[in-house]
């Protein structure tokens, strides 16, 4: 697998291996092979046909696989695609310092940038309505559910290692834009937290599966509709807005947590995540364009 972070730690088939055959011998033989993947924060390898194990590359994905096995049960029932079916938690062992995953395998493919279709934009209005619906209560406090201007100083940075590569000063209006949209007044709600194209698998061009739940949480939920800016073409944006009943300041919220998370994407991982960065870029773009095109 090649690496993404400083710090990672070093995981292949050989490790697996040995972590199943000392806690989960009843899988044991089984092939094991690697899934091609733009996450950042764990690494996934196929156990026959129908398991998937899932291990995290870096200390900041320590906590996912327990976060998953607490929230998913409490989540998926509610929610109209599958989710990740937790089967058994590793424990760090083998040198491996972490805890781990093993899950029902989930079919599906992510889609490329802007390939949404108007059906795919019933799926993902569905799912967030259905998402939101969910009693927050007791949820946890999601990382990206909070004001957007806490975000301001990391924004700016990021802009600034991308002159050259895009608009700087137009990065800087829409940002600005987007920080000068009333925050979030109203009670929270549940947000997956992470809804980008990675974390979606799509058969048959609709939405097969949600994955990815460890940093699901309640708060605004403007950072869910960032999926906007990155599976939906241009033209698809106001039906898929017009689906979910957002109202203009958290649309205006969304767009600039698409913006500041495209740009901190593409200066980290430009030179070894070329599938994140096509998605990062093409969200740029896409904001840009809204915002030049003067789209409230």
């Amino acid at each position: 697998m090649p690496k993404l972070h400083d710090g990672e730690v070093d995981v292949d088939a050989d490790l697996v291996a040995k972590l199943l055959d000392t806690q989960f011998p009843q899988w044991s033989g089984r092939p094991i092979r690697p899934v091609t993947s733009s996450g950042t924060v764990n690494v996934l390898f196929r156990l026959g046909d129908d398991l998937v194990v899932r291990l995290p590359r870096i200390g900041w994905g320590s906590d996912d696989a327990r976060a998953e096995h607490r929230l998913l049960p409490r989540l998926a029932p509610h929610l109209p695609v599958a989710t990740p079916e937790p089967v058994a938690i590793g424990e760090p062992a083998a040198g491996y310092p972490w805890d781990w995953s093993v899950y029902r395998w989930l079919d599906g493919e992510p889609p490329a940038p802007g390939s949404g279709s108007s059906v795919l934009v019933d799926d993902l209005a569905g799912f967030l309505l259905a998402l939101q619906a969910i009693e927050p209560a007791d949820g946890p406090a999601a990382s990206r559910g909070g004001p957007l201007r806490r975000k301001d100083a990391a924004t700016r940075q990021a802009i600034a290692q991308l002159a050259g590569w895009i608009d700087t000063d137009a990065a800087i209006a829409a940002w600005d834009a987007a920080l000068a949209a009333p925050e979030h007044d109203g009670l929270p709600v549940w947000m997956h937290n992470d809804l980008l194209a990675g974390n979606l698998l799509l058969v048959g061009g609709r939405l097969h599966a949600v994955i990815d739940w460890s940093a699901a949480g309640v708060g605004d939920p403007a950072c869910d509709y960032i999926v906007a800016w990155d599976v939906l073409a241009a033209a698809d944006r106001d039906r898929f807005r017009a689906a979910t009943g957002v109202d203009e300041a958290t649309w205006a919220r969304a767009r600039g947590w698409a913006l500041l998370i495209a740009l901190i994407q593409l200066p980290y991982y430009r030179h070894t995540n070329p599938a994140l960065v096509a998605h990062a870029v093409h969200m740029v773009d896409e904001v840009l364009a809204d915002h030049s095109a003067g789209v409230a």
